[in-house]
């Protein structure tokens, strides 16, 4: 990845988030969903990502 550049896949940004610990492992699946949830993660991801 490079300085300044986006990077183009949703799941190397929840990757990384989840090495950093930011982000859990597998999801509870408790509705509401948690903050720490990487389905969550992923769809923030992918809005971030298409704007």
């Amino acid at each position: 990845m490079r300085v300044g550049k986006k990077p183009d896949d949703p799941r190397k940004v929840v990757r990384k988030l989840m090495k950093a610990g930011k982000v859990k492992k597998k999801c509870c699946r408790s509705k509401p969903r948690c903050k720490k949830c990487p389905v969550l993660a992923l769809k923030k991801a992918k809005l971030d990502l298409a704007a």
